[in-house]
Protein backbone atom coordinates (compact mmCIF):
# COMPACT_ATOMS: atom_id res chain seq x y z
CA UNK A 1 0.00 0.00 0.00
CA UNK A 2 1.39 3.37 -0.98
CA UNK A 3 1.41 6.09 1.64
CA UNK A 4 0.86 9.80 1.16
CA UNK A 5 2.69 10.52 4.43
CA UNK A 6 6.33 11.58 4.68
CA UNK A 7 8.43 11.46 7.85
CA UNK A 8 11.26 14.01 7.99
CA UNK A 9 14.01 14.19 10.60
CA UNK A 10 16.56 16.68 9.31
CA UNK A 11 16.80 19.67 7.01
CA UNK A 12 13.25 19.22 5.70
CA UNK A 13 11.72 19.98 9.10
CA UNK A 14 9.91 23.31 9.32
CA UNK A 15 12.24 24.62 12.03
CA UNK A 16 15.23 24.06 9.72
CA UNK A 17 13.87 27.07 7.77
CA UNK A 18 15.48 26.67 4.37
CA UNK A 19 14.24 26.64 0.78
CA UNK A 20 13.37 22.94 0.80
CA UNK A 21 11.65 22.97 4.19
CA UNK A 22 9.54 25.88 2.93
CA UNK A 23 8.78 23.90 -0.26
CA UNK A 24 7.56 21.00 1.85
CA UNK A 25 5.41 23.27 4.03
CA UNK A 26 3.74 24.71 0.93
CA UNK A 27 3.10 21.23 -0.54
CA UNK A 28 2.08 19.28 2.55
CA UNK A 29 0.23 19.49 5.83
CA UNK A 30 1.86 18.81 9.20
CA UNK A 31 0.22 15.76 10.81
CA UNK A 32 2.13 15.20 14.06
CA UNK A 33 5.54 14.73 15.59
CA UNK A 34 6.82 11.22 16.02
CA UNK A 35 9.70 8.78 15.76
CA UNK A 36 10.82 5.56 14.16
CA UNK A 37 13.24 2.92 15.40
CA UNK A 38 16.57 3.93 13.96
CA UNK A 39 19.93 5.56 14.52
CA UNK A 40 20.80 9.09 13.49
CA UNK A 41 24.21 10.29 12.31
CA UNK A 42 25.68 13.68 11.45
CA UNK A 43 26.85 13.04 7.90
CA UNK A 44 27.83 16.64 7.08
CA UNK A 45 25.65 19.72 7.48
CA UNK A 46 22.78 17.23 7.23
CA UNK A 47 21.86 14.04 9.09
CA UNK A 48 21.43 10.49 7.87
CA UNK A 49 19.24 7.88 9.54
CA UNK A 50 19.32 4.11 9.32
CA UNK A 51 16.80 1.58 10.63
CA UNK A 52 17.42 -0.25 13.89
CA UNK A 53 15.75 -3.30 15.44
CA UNK A 54 16.34 -1.93 18.95
CA UNK A 55 13.25 -0.25 20.40
CA UNK A 56 15.51 2.10 22.38
CA UNK A 57 17.01 3.56 19.17
CA UNK A 58 14.76 6.39 18.04
CA UNK A 59 14.92 9.03 15.33
CA UNK A 60 12.60 11.97 16.03
CA UNK A 61 10.92 14.17 13.46
CA UNK A 62 7.66 15.29 11.88
CA UNK A 63 5.07 13.55 9.70
CA UNK A 64 3.60 15.45 6.77
CA UNK A 65 0.68 14.53 4.51
CA UNK A 66 1.69 15.31 0.93
CA UNK A 67 -0.79 17.08 -1.34
CA UNK A 68 0.64 16.13 -4.75
CA UNK A 69 2.72 13.02 -4.26
CA UNK A 70 4.37 12.59 -7.69
CA UNK A 71 5.24 16.29 -8.00
CA UNK A 72 6.56 16.55 -4.44
CA UNK A 73 8.67 13.40 -4.70
CA UNK A 74 10.18 14.54 -7.99
CA UNK A 75 11.69 17.56 -6.22
CA UNK A 76 12.36 15.91 -2.85
CA UNK A 77 14.06 12.89 -4.45
CA UNK A 78 16.44 15.20 -6.27
CA UNK A 79 17.20 17.13 -3.07
CA UNK A 80 17.87 13.90 -1.14
CA UNK A 81 20.02 12.37 -3.89
CA UNK A 82 17.60 9.47 -4.44
CA UNK A 83 17.58 7.91 -7.90
CA UNK A 84 14.67 5.50 -8.19
CA UNK A 85 16.30 3.65 -11.09
CA UNK A 86 19.77 3.60 -9.49
CA UNK A 87 19.46 3.00 -5.76
CA UNK A 88 23.08 1.81 -5.51
CA UNK A 89 24.32 5.31 -6.39
CA UNK A 90 21.71 7.07 -4.25
CA UNK A 91 22.86 9.02 -1.20
CA UNK A 92 19.47 8.30 0.39
CA UNK A 93 16.76 5.78 -0.44
CA UNK A 94 13.06 6.45 0.01
CA UNK A 95 11.11 3.66 1.65
CA UNK A 96 8.01 3.14 3.76
CA UNK A 97 8.40 2.52 7.47
CA UNK A 98 6.23 2.39 10.58
CA UNK A 99 6.17 5.70 12.46
CA UNK A 100 4.98 6.13 16.04
CA UNK A 101 3.11 9.43 16.48
CA UNK A 102 3.00 11.57 19.62
CA UNK A 103 -0.78 11.07 19.74
CA UNK A 104 -0.19 7.33 20.31
CA UNK A 105 -1.14 6.07 16.86
CA UNK A 106 1.06 4.42 14.25
CA UNK A 107 1.16 5.06 10.52
CA UNK A 108 3.15 3.99 7.50
CA UNK A 109 5.13 6.85 6.04
CA UNK A 110 7.84 7.41 3.50
CA UNK A 111 11.27 8.34 4.84
CA UNK A 112 14.65 9.03 3.27
CA UNK A 113 17.17 6.63 4.82
CA UNK A 114 20.93 7.08 4.51
CA UNK A 115 22.23 4.72 1.84
CA UNK A 116 25.98 4.86 2.43
CA UNK A 117 28.24 2.94 4.78
CA UNK A 118 28.57 4.50 8.23
CA UNK A 119 32.27 4.94 8.93
CA UNK A 120 33.39 7.88 11.07
CA UNK A 121 30.12 9.81 11.16
CA UNK A 122 29.26 10.80 14.74
CA UNK A 123 25.99 9.41 16.03
CA UNK A 124 23.40 11.89 17.28
CA UNK A 125 22.51 9.90 20.39
CA UNK A 126 19.35 11.88 21.20
CA UNK A 127 17.91 11.05 17.76
CA UNK A 128 16.91 14.71 17.39
CA UNK A 129 18.87 16.52 14.66
CA UNK A 130 17.51 20.01 15.29
CA UNK A 131 18.21 19.73 19.01
CA UNK A 132 21.70 18.25 18.81
CA UNK A 133 23.06 18.97 15.33
CA UNK A 134 26.08 20.80 16.71
CA UNK A 135 27.15 18.15 19.22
Amino acid sequence: MKSDYLFVYGTLQAKADNEMSRFLLSNAKVVDKGYFNGKLYKVSWFPGAILSAAITDKVYGTVFKLRSIPDAFKILDQYEGFYENDTVSSLFVRQQIEVFLENGSRINAWVYLYNQKITNEPQIISGDFLKDANT
